[in-house]
């Protein structure tokens, strides 16, 4: 039987990993999140009451925002005041964006959500006079230009900014530079995102695409001193292949382990790029921040292949499951992820249409992960109940968190385990699952696929369940120790 105990000096599961990614693409701003001070949707104002109620109850952290690649498009300037200025959102299906939401409005957002901020600067079009107005205009207490016009604009007091990116994919659609390049630009860039009050700000460097070791080496090597986070993107596609990703609903059995194969890559992925800071940075003083993960397939039929709408089933249930537990695994090392995207967008935790709203499974599988923010990570070494069987553990407040998922197909696992202490209270005992892999929440049947109650046996100090296939669980235990 498995014993599952504390460690002395485990690191802590940082609240941040389960951050979330907000970025002007498709319906996730618009429709999804902002509906504006006017609509017949129920809203505070111009943010839709569902989709906030919904998000606090999985206890959104923070928000990245404007992008991903918008944000190296993005002026903001065009975003603040009475009188806005559109523009082309030429990443994403080439709109007009109105920037109805911009600088104000996030923060309205992060108030309602009871989030922190962590927005991406433009390096990649913008100007380091820009950057700098920008960090002025949202925190600077003076009298001085910028936050004179954030006070004609209605804001008196700063804002609080916590983490600030310099730059998105600056190997990519952030400009397209080689890593030595962006090393200097982030050099001069990140000089002026300034402190100006009490609260540091926590600057974020673009990191690597995948496995390009090279850039993580090159950024370390150059400006490591000058920052406090870098940054990792990868997404899961069931194929590898760019020019035909695969469908979200219609998948075969080879496609529902191809997929977590490609998963777990995650895993290789941070264990290889902290190797290369651990030189650099021995007391991991950097996190690595993985900043876009998540599932990413063809769009669906009839919609608008700029926009990225993709459906949720409970493949990417386990795919977030997995890969959360490979964060928790090298928390010391990591202490953000942002998941893409929050809302419309690839694996989002909602779907809006028009004033409807469902929650996904990836949204469960975040419900049943809350109970490790900020938890002391609990060692479960990978295998411990079969090799269908993907677990993590935390310890807070007096209780164990285990949480399960049978990545198999076909069969039931049985699971037991053994705690340090007798068992005196079962606080959770909830899964996630359905009658096919596929199941999934429609507009119709927004429930189809949601948390129920698990049955759990104990007996003194030791723990046993019947875990379903395609299914993700968690169990919390108050333990006697």
């Amino acid at each position: 039987m498995t014993r599952i105990a504390r460690a002395v000096g485990a690191p802590r599961i940082d609240r941040r990993i389960y951050g979330q990614f907000a970025e002007h693409l498709g319906r996730c701003i618009y429709e999804g999140v902002w509906v504006g001070p006017g609509s017949d949707i129920p809203h505070r104002n111009g943010l839709r009451t569902d989709v906030i109620q919904a998000l606090r109850h999985i206890r959104v952290p923070l928000v990245r925002w404007p992008g991903g690649c918008f944000a190296d498009e993005y002026h903001w300037l065009k975003g603040v005041g009475d009188e806005r200025q559109p523009m082309v959102n030429t990443h994403w299906g080439g709109v007009v964006e109105s920037n109805e939401f911009g600088t104000r409005e996030y923060f309205e957002l992060l108030q309602q959500l009871d989030a922190e901020a962590y927005i991406n600067g433009n390096v990649g079009s913008g100007t380091v006079a820009e950057m700098q107005d920008w960090i002025e205009y949202m925190t600077l207490d003076a009298t001085a230009p910028m936050a004179e016009l954030r006070k004609r604009h209605g804001r008196e007091q700063p804002w609080k900014l916590d983490f600030f990116g310099v730059g998105n994919e600056s190997w990519g659609c952030g400009g397209n530079m080689l890593p030595l390049h962006y090393a200097n630009q982030y050099r001069q860039f990140q000089t002026y995102v300034r402190q100006y009050g009490a609260q540091p700000i926590s600057k974020i460097a673009c990191g690597a695409n995948a496995d390009d070791y090279e850039w993580t080496e090159v950024l370390m090597a150059r400006a490591a001193e000058h920052m406090q986070g870098l940054s990792l993107h990868y997404y899961t596609l069931p194929t590898s292949d760019w020019e035909k990703k695969g469908a979200a609903l219609d998948f075969t059995e080879f496609e529902w382990h191809e997929t977590l194969r490609q998963a777990r890559r995650m895993d290789e992925l941070v264990t290889r790029h902290s190797r290369i800071m651990d030189r650099y940075d021995p007391a991991k003083r950097v996190s690595l921040i993985v900043d876009e993960w998540g599932t990413w397939y063809d769009v669906e039929s009839g919609t608008n292949p700029g926009f990225l709408y993709q459906q949720s089933t409970l493949r990417d249930a386990a795919v977030a499951a997995v890969t959360l537990n490979i964060f928790h695994r090298h928390a010391d090392r990591v202490r953000m992820t942002n998941i893409a995207q929050m809302v419309n967008v690839l694996q989002a935790m909602i779907l809006t249409d028009g004033a409807r709203m469902l929650t996904t499974p990836t949204y469960h599988v975040f419900d049943l992960y809350t109970d490790h923010q900020d938890a002391e990570y609990v060692d479960v070494p990978v295998g411990s109940f079969g090799p269908d069987i993907d677990a993590t553990a935390s310890y807070a407040d007096g209780a164990y968190a285990i949480s399960l998922t049978n990545t198999g197909l076909h069969r039931e696992a049985e699971v037991s385990f053994e705690l340090p202490g007798a068992v005196t209270d079962i606080l959770r005992a909830q899964v996630l699952g359905g009658a096919a892999a596929t199941a999934h929440n429609t507009f119709d049947a927004p429930d189809a696929v949601a948390l129920a109650d698990l049955a759990v046996t104990v007996r003194g100090s030791q723990v046993s369940l019947v875990l379903p296939p395609h299914a993700v669980a968690t169990v919390r235990l108050a333990v006697a120790e």
